[in-house]
Order: structure tokens, then sequence, then C-alpha cells
């Protein structure tokens, strides 16, 4: 198969016995020239992991693949230069399903660093498959007194429909604001118009292609970026700028892990959990397992793991005092995770379990709300 590159921007494949070969060399330049930067603006670090936002196409193979970095970004979204002036840190060029704690970690300390050296702003550009938890993880690790912004893109910044664009001027425009937590910004509607922020804690990717894909549960956004007047807008329950001092507390506990129950479920799966020192199940409901699962959770919790359920739902949360079930789960010592969604929740439990060796002082800290991820009431239709 060919793969032919349309003036549209879209590609098609065709038989190779379609095609006659015409060859016109190009000269290739392979000189960078370097963005210029208006130094009476705002200083903000980009931050690159990699993702699609800093993929193309690969024609070898017709995937797309990870291949810019932070500066590639900057040459490739002028518009950039107008909200800001950056300075660029490669950190990884990955696709997101390959982001591990080790990497969060790394990621804290960079970002930690540039703040520490007069960054006004971080943007982390970041595959969406993960960005969640990689967002969440540094709301735990991290105590920020300007914005930490995640964004990433749904389409490669070679297809006529990408977001690429507008989510990173968006991302600088949260970045410069008065904001001064970790955030996700990311489309809001499938036009061109708005981006949402979603808090590091609360967010969640909703779609597998949509460029609106990303969606606040439990809470509204607390914030939008109008595009392409680059307007922002707080509510008024997001944290501001210099209300936190700058902290790092970078331990996190791998051996944590997340599982979803399912009807019919083998009690025998959770051997595979034994010498786990943290647990979080997506139960069903109101944070359910069936009976069959009990015991072995039970022997899981005395020989020293921590569990703690939370909802498969998208929005309440757990209450395991209506049921049956759920009181068994709770006399058996299953920690009732509130309204924290699972991805919030397997972080969380990494960070509190490296942080505090007290394992009911760490069952304590579960239940506590420490970065907006574990509301007291769940908001009104939310």
């Amino acid at each position: 198969m060919t793969v032919i590159k349309l003036s549209s921007g879209y590609n098609i494949g065709v038989p190779p016995g379609s095609c006659t070969l015409t060859e016109h060399p190009v000269p290739v330049n392979n000189v960078q020239h370097e963005v210029v930067q208006n130094r009476d603006l705002p200083t903000l670090a980009i931050v690159s992991t990699g993702g699609t936002i800093a993929s193309r196409i690969d024609y070898r193979t017709g995937s797309v693949t990870s291949q810019f970095n932070a500066g590639d970004i900057l040459t490739a979204i002028p518009e950039l230069a107008e909200v800001a002036r950056y300075r660029t840190i490669p950190l990884a060029t990955i696709l997101s399903e390959n982001m591990t704690p080790s990497i969060w970690q790394e990621l804290a300390r960079a970002v930690h660093a540039e703040i520490k050296n007069g960054a006004q702003g971080i943007i982390v550009t970041h595959g969406t498959d993960t960005m969640a938890f990689s967002a969440a993880a540094l709301s735990f690790m991290l105590d920020t007194p300007v914005p930490v912004v995640f964004v990433g893109s749904q389409r490669s910044a070679d297809r006529p429909s990408s977001d690429n664009a507008m989510n990173a001027v968006c991302a600088a425009a949260a970045a410069t604001s008065e904001l001064g937590e970790v955030v996700v910004v990311m489309h809001a509607t499938t036009n061109d118009d708005t981006c949402s922020i979603h808090r590091g804690t609360r967010v969640r990717k909703m779609h597998s292609s949509r460029r609106d894909a990303f969606r606040s549960l439990g809470i509204a956004p607390i914030g939008e970026v109008e595009y392409p007047s680059r307007n922002v807008s707080l509510a008024k329950d997001a944290v501001r700028r210099g209300k936190r001092t700058l902290a790092i507390r970078d331990k996190l506990d791998p051996h944590c892990a997340l599982i979803q129950f399912y009807p019919g479920m083998s009690p025998d799966l959770l051997k595979a959990y034994e010498g786990y020192h943290g647990l979080v199940i997506a139960g069903t409901g109101l944070g359910h397992t069936s009976t069959a699962l009990i015991p072995p959770l039970k022997r899981l919790i005395q020989s020293g793991t921590l569990v703690v359920m939370t909802t498969q739902c998208m929005n309440g949360r757990v209450c395991d005092r209506v049921y049956d079930t759920g009181r068994d789960l709770l006399d058996a010592g299953v920690i009732e995770g509130g309204d924290m969604l699972p991805e919030a929740a397997l972080v969380k439990l990494m960070w509190v379990l490296a942080n505090e060796p007290d394992k009911t002082r760490a069952g304590a800290m579960m239940q506590e709300d420490l970065k907006g991820e574990c509301m007291r009431r769940s908001a009104h239709g939310l």
C-alpha cells in the first residue's frame, strides 16, 4: 500500500501498481531557526513528554508516532510566541501508555525545578490516554504556587482537523492566568471556540477520538479559555496563584494496583495481588463486589494490603452502609473511597503509602480531601 498526502492534508492509500513514480528532488533544510521571543512577556516552561500533540504520521508504517520535542512545538505553533516566552525541557518522547510512576517522579522534579528557577507557569505536553493519571500524580506530589497545565491533542499536527494548536495556545493562556494548581486544558466542544480547564484530580478521558474527549467528573470544570481571544475565566473554587508555597514530596509506592470488579469475577484473581501494599477496586454502584470476593479481600487486608473501594459509576460516591454486601466489605477492612475517581485513588494510594508508614493513618488519609479529589458532598446534578 502506498500512502499519498493530498493537498487537503488527508492521506489516502492506493495499491502500488496504480502509481507511477516520478522523482522531483527537493532541497532538504535541516536548520531549525530559533523562535523569536518577546522578553516583556511572562516566562513559561514547556516540559515535553510526547504524545499525539508531539507526533506526526510515520509513512513507513502509516501510524502516528511521537517525534517532536518541545522546541518543535514552538516552531509549529507561532501563536504561542504571542502569549509568553518559553524554556523547553524535553523530558521524554513516549506515547502515554508507556508512562510509569518513575517518569511521574521525574516529571514532578522537572516541574519543581522550573518553578524554583522562576517559571511563572508550566505547560506539560502529554498523550491523552493516561493524562488523567499523570495530572493526578503531580497534584499529590507537588504543591505549586503557579499553574501547571497538562495539554495534549486527539489528532496529530499533520491532520487538517488537528486540535493541537488551539489546545496548546489555550494551555499557554491558562498557564499565565491566576490559577495555582495542576489542571488539564483540552477542547470543551467539537468547535474551535473554547477549552475547558479541568482539575487534575477530577478529570477523565471520556471518548477515544473526539476532540472534546475530556470531562470533569463530580464537579464542573474550574475554568475555561475562550479562543481565539485567549480570555481565561476561573470558577470560585479554583485555587489561585500564590495560595500554596512551592514544595515537592515525590515518593511513590509502585506496589499498588487498580482492578475493576465484574460479575463472575473469580476470587482466585486476587491471589495475583498478594504482597501488594495497596489495591484500589472499582466496584459496582455504591461500591460493591460479589460476596465470593470478600474472604480473599479480608485475607489481603490482614496480610497488610490497604484496600480502597471506589465506584465504576461516572458520578456519585461509595456508601457501603446501605446493603449487606457493603457492610461485609467494611467489616473485612475495606476503606470507602468516597467520590474519588479510581485513577485518582490509585495514584493517591501510591503517594500516601510512600509518605505515611502507619497503615491506620494512611487509611484515614485516603478519606481526606488533599487536592480536591475527595469532595465532602457531591455536586447537584453531577
